[in-house]
């Protein structure tokens, strides 16, 4: 049985359902991302598992222990929860020093003097604040302010540690040098880690496994690499990453897309879409080769150099395709005409 479970938790926001009847295990020690557009319901899963938000069904539980349960009429504040919580906002007091920003917290628990130093010296040090801790954190640069923010949380030694998009409002370098911050102070502390993001390269970095969330409903569940590999369905596809959707037809001779030939791709449609004649070709820029026989016909509309990668724009069958190769690779030029190999594609049917 898991140590965080959501037993049909639903949330409604007067005629709109936030989250509906979701069901989720997460393990003891798990670093868990929950991922989608906003509004999809993952910031306020989040809520509801802190306790800012009740349930309107179902039941929550962590450790073996009930947190709320509407229909049994229990709810467990969150000061009771023991859960550190990290917000997009910083959330620091600006007219205390770092250190006391830290042991604010510690000291509402009433717990020793000992303790407080014991803790607050811990988690200053886990993230390399024992320097700045006499400082006030005005003074601190964004990633030293949202240190502060995850140091005050690692010092209660949660069960559970909440994080909402709390690397969003950082720059992208401050962004990724914090994400692997993050995942080292899981492994040292062995907490577990619930993480909102719209980030798709956050959630990957991180996650043991993803939840990736539509208009409240469980989308898929499953480690970084079988979601971006292995996609439930179109719309997980076509939001972890870069993707490319072209509309094709099957007919007797094979697969056709636009005035092309019909043609047999290495990864055919499976037996589910067996009587479908229209269909959509799903492709990973990545996933894609120029060839000088077969293939699919395109026109290069644009050449843009990327650093490590060359970004193609390519017009397929009225429809913009993109591909990615590495620089060294030679490719054709804008307003060249070129044929395209699909390495992997995916295969859904139109909409």
């Amino acid at each position: 049985m898991g140590y965080v479970r959501l037993v049909d938790v639903t949330k409604e926001f007067g005629e709109v359902t936030a989250v509906n009847k979701l069901n989720l295990e997460l393990e003891e020690g798990e670093c868990f991302s929950m991922l989608g557009p906003s509004g999809c319901g993952k910031t306020t899963t989040l809520r509801m598992v802190a306790g800012f938000e009740d349930l309107d069904d179902g039941e929550i539980y962590v450790g073996g222990k009930l947190m709320s349960s509407k229909a049994k009429g229990y709810y467990l504040p969150p000061e009771k929860r023991n859960f550190g919580m990290v917000f997009q906002a910083f959330a620091i007091w600006p007219h205390m020093s770092v250190y006391e920003n830290v042991a604010f917290p510690l000291h509402l628990k009433r717990i020793s003097a000992q303790e407080i130093e014991k803790r607050t010296k811990e988690a200053l040090v886990h993230t390399n604040l024992w320097s700045d801790a006499k400082k006030s954190p005005v003074d601190l640069s964004g990633g030293g302010k949202q240190r502060v923010a995850l140091a005050r949380a690692l010092a209660i030694n949660p069960g559970v540690l909440l994080l909402d998009e709390p690397l969003s409002s950082l720059d992208p370098h401050l962004r990724e040098e914090m994400r692997f911050e993050i995942k080292d102070l899981q492994k040292a502390y062995g907490f577990t880690v619930i993480y909102v993001t719209h980030d798709q390269a956050e959630a990957m970095a991180l996650s043991d496994r993803i939840l990736v969330m539509k208009l409240g409903v469980v989308q898929q569940i499953d480690t970084p690499l079988k979601v971006y590999n292995e996609p439930a369905n179109r719309f997980v596809f076509s939001f972890i990453g870069l993707s490319n959707f072209i509309n094709a037809r099957i007919s007797e001779s094979g697969i056709r897309i636009g005035e092309s030939e019909g043609m047999n791709f290495k990864y055919m449609p499976d037996a589910s879409l067996q009587g479908k004649s229209d269909l959509v070709l799903a492709s990973r820029p990545s996933e894609i080769d120029f060839v000088s026989q077969g293939g699919v016909p395109g026109l290069v509309k644009r050449k843009a150099f990327l650093g490590e990668i060359v970004d193609y724009a390519i017009e397929v069958n009225g429809v913009e395709v993109r591909a990615q190769k590495g620089r060294r690779e030679l490719g054709p030029n804008p307003g060249e005409y070129c044929r395209l190999d699909f390495l992997h594609p995916h295969w859904y049917a139109q909409e």
